[in-house]
């Protein structure tokens, strides 16, 4: 027969095991938790809603080895894994896929696309206007601007708003799917804008930055985003422009938050939809 003393043990010790279990399911939860938060801020700049690798991807462009050629002020990762095709190396760009709207490839020109200039994005919400960091992404701003000048932006949607963890407007896909692409990509540049990551492998995207979303190293198209709040985000997304009015607009979609989840892209629209009617490119 046990003693008064080992039914004690024993029932502390059942105590103390019902007590580490909670703790086990409560940190299991947490991590769960966390988990799924940081799917979220990155789903948001995921081009395409099978890209959840990459915050800001698009299914359009494939996780490929990026084709496009290095330019001087991409980082040294991005120029050791460029590989050059034949056409990438005459125009800058890779064709891959199917356009979303067909408006052909550019043909890189440095002397172009060295200028200076300031892109006003015209929404039914009213205007956005950012000044291109032509200097610093050369391949980015040309295409930017190429596309505009195609009236590729024109009429179309931008398909999810983010409002926790990160905070952005993504936009720049005709199909409104977060799925579709120009028909061709390009390599990152300027990705040490913000500085060095940190420990958490994390920069300050800074509120009022455009930068591009991805699905992978070199692979960047049209989709690109708006930052309205500071984000913390791997610096994996080129910064091609700085807002310079129209952060009211901005803040004011992402005050009204989001619309239902679309069940076919899990893309997380403005509850309010917000169309690109047109941009413009003003030469400085």
């Amino acid at each position: 027969m046990a003693s008064t003393k080992d039914r004690q043990r024993a029932l502390e010790r059942a105590r103390y095991e019902r007590v580490q279990q909670k703790i086990a399911r409560q940190q299991a939860a947490a991590r769960r938790k966390k988990r799924v938060a940081i799917v979220t801020a990155v789903a948001v700049l995921v081009v395409g809603g099978g890209a959840t690798a990459a915050v800001l991807a698009t299914s359009s462009n494939p996780k490929t080895t990026p084709q496009a050629q290095s330019s001087a002020s991409a980082p040294a990762s991005a120029a050791a894994s460029a590989a050059p095709s034949s056409t990438a190396e005459k125009t800058g760009y890779t064709k891959t896929g199917t356009a979303a709207k067909n408006v052909g490839i550019p043909v890189f020109d440095a002397t172009a696309a060295a200028k200076p200039y300031t892109a006003t994005i015209h929404t039914n919400r009213g205007d956005i206007v950012f000044t291109a960091l032509s200097a610093k992404a050369p391949y980015t701003t040309f295409s930017f601007q190429y596309l505009a000048g195609k009236n590729y932006f024109d009429n179309t949607n931008c398909h999810r708003l983010v409002t926790s963890g990160i905070y952005v407007l993504q936009c720049g896909d005709p199909t409104g799917t977060g799925q579709g692409g120009p028909g061709y990509q390009f390599q990152d540049e300027n990705l040490g804008y913000f500085g060095a990551a940190g420990s958490s492998g994390q920069v300050t995207y800074k509120a009022g930055t455009v930068a591009m979303a991805n699905s992978g190293p070199g692979t960047n198209g049209s989709q690109f985003f708006l930052v309205y709040k500071d984000s913390p985000l791997a610096p994996n997304y080129t910064p091609f422009g700085t807002i310079t009015k129209g952060m009211d607009v901005l803040q004011a979609i992402a005050a009204q938050g989001n619309g239902p989840t679309d069940p076919n892209t899990q893309n997380t629209p403005p509850k309010e939809k917000v169309t690109i009617q047109s941009v413009t490119i003003s030469q400085s």
